[in-house]
């Protein structure tokens, strides 16, 4: 199962642009393009992404990948839970920088 976060990004990413195609989306988020299949087949069998055909400027059949209602919901929840985890991650790096700050200050008045 593809982790979370992955999970959490290729949502972004197919809610913003749902042409993007699964190599751009690859591209885009610096994974393989196998992953980024694997985690959109597990997102549409969950129920939280559709896969709709559509013609592409090449005249080529492509997918667009839509999030569906419980995608949403899921994608929200997601959200939710990365923005703790984001602003945990900060709050320690900001009391860090400042206890580095302070030893660089102590230091140099020596």
């Amino acid at each position: 199962m593809p982790s979370e976060e992955i999970r959490y990004k290729v949502m972004r990413l197919v809610e913003a642009n749902p042409e993007l195609s699964q190599r751009d989306v690859a591209r885009e988020l610096g994974v393989s393009l196998g992953k980024v299949n694997y985690c959109l087949q597990a997102l549409i069998r969950k129920g939280w992404i559709k896969a709709a055909n559509f013609k592409n400027s090449h005249h080529k059949a492509a997918y667009m990948y839509l999030l569906t209602p419980r995608g949403l919901e899921a994608k929200a929840r997601l959200t939710l839970q990365f923005l703790v985890i984001k602003m945990r991650e900060y709050e320690k790096l900001r009391v860090e920088i400042e206890q580095m700050r302070r030893e660089t200050e102590a230091g140099s008045q020596r």
